[in-house]
């Protein structure tokens, strides 16, 4: 549900395994693998974070099994350019009759995705549509909010556009802008997913809020393309971002996280790990800080890096290039992406 950097190193350190050096063989995605670390972990070559001790768990609650209709809305000062890279990821999810990339792509990535069903044997949706946007340039509920005013901003929203309610398929996501602070925001979460309740919005409806991290805490919330000094000359080292902003393109991972889990725990009650569905362990905190095959103990994996150094690991429509996070494969037991190499 949310991004906390401190378990993400302890928990990768215990439950990674590392491949063997012919994952830098640069055929068939020209991977690099920054600082790869010796094999200290395990023999094990099986898969990334695979574990017998993660218990992830069906709470019989819904997935998103419909076409998911997401609902855009911007709060506070965006740019053109700041918007369209998040829209070509967004765009990229569905599976296109007409691909235009070649190697592993968003779609693909969320493939994994599809494999979780709910007690119906329904599928999430390969289909993630924007269906609505709204921009709230005059920042109604001020430049800090909480938890709970990122409801009324929802409300709010709904109220003063064209914005629907969409309480089959419709799912809102919540962008703030680099100058909005939010509860828990660089201290404990990069970004989290809820459910909005009835009092504020009208109807039971998932949501999903992410803010934008480039000059609050990118070191926290837009690694690897910027690093805590704590680690040193330790991790993989700062790395390009593959749209050339550290804000946005940190953004994108976690959107892809929190979408990830918003569709596979849309009201908590679902898919998770541990006992305590007010703390749950979802799909993308089990890979956090995962993006390719090698990773763990702060190394994020082998990935991919184009003729200019960006660094990416999935390619998506008009061209984009996007480093996102894996997820957690309920059948391999272990997180995989669209880029994985499997020895």
């Amino acid at each position: 549900m949310s991004i906390l950097p401190l378990t993400f190193f302890f928990f990768l350190f215990l439950t990674t395994s590392v491949l063997s050096s012919n994952t830098l063989n640069p055929k068939p995605y020209n991977l690099i693998n920054p600082k790869l670390p010796p094999k200290t972990f395990t023999q094990s070559n099986k898969y990334e974070g695979s574990s017998d001790l993660v218990n992830l768990k069906y709470h019989m609650g819904p997935v998103l099994s419909s076409p998911i209709n997401l609902h855009l809305i911007w709060y506070g000062n965006w740019t053109p350019l700041q918007k369209q890279p998040i829209h070509d990821f967004l765009l990229s999810i569905s599976p296109s009759t007409r691909p235009t990339t070649t190697g592993p792509s968003v779609s693909n990535w969320w493939k994994t995705l599809n494999l979780y069903t709910d007690q119906t044997n329904s599928n999430i949706s390969r289909n993630v549509l924007i269906a609505g946007e709204y921009s709230d340039r005059k920042y109604s509920h001020g430049t800090h909010l909480t938890r709970l005013t990122i409801q009324d901003v929802i409300s709010s929203s709904v109220q003063s556009s064209k914005l629907p309610i969409d309480h089959k398929t419709g799912a809102f996501l919540i962008l703030t802008s680099a100058d909005v602070t939010v509860q828990d925001f660089c201290r404990a979460v990069c970004g989290f997913h809820y459910f909005t309740f009835p009092s504020k919005v009208g109807y039971t409806l998932p949501y999903a809020w992410i803010g934008n991290s480039g000059k609050q805490c990118p070191e926290v919330c837009a690694y690897p393309f910027a690093v805590p000094g704590y680690m040193g000359s330790g991790g993989p080292g700062v790395l390009y971002p593959p749209n050339g902003d550290v804000g946005i393109d940190g953004m994108v991972s976690v959107i892809g996280h929190e979408l990830a889990e918003l569709a596979s725990n849309p009201l908590v009650n679902a898919w998770y790990a541990g006992e305590d569905p007010t703390a749950p362990t979802e799909i993308g905190d089990l890979c956090e800080g995962l993006y390719g095959s090698g990773g763990g103990g702060g190394y994020i994996g082998s990935v991919m890096k184009d003729r200019s150094g960006r660094t990416y690991n999935m390619n998506g429509r008009n061209g984009r290039k996007f480093l996102v996070q894996w997820v957690w494969d309920p059948v391999l037991k272990a997180c995989t992406g669209p880029n994985a190499v499997l020895d």
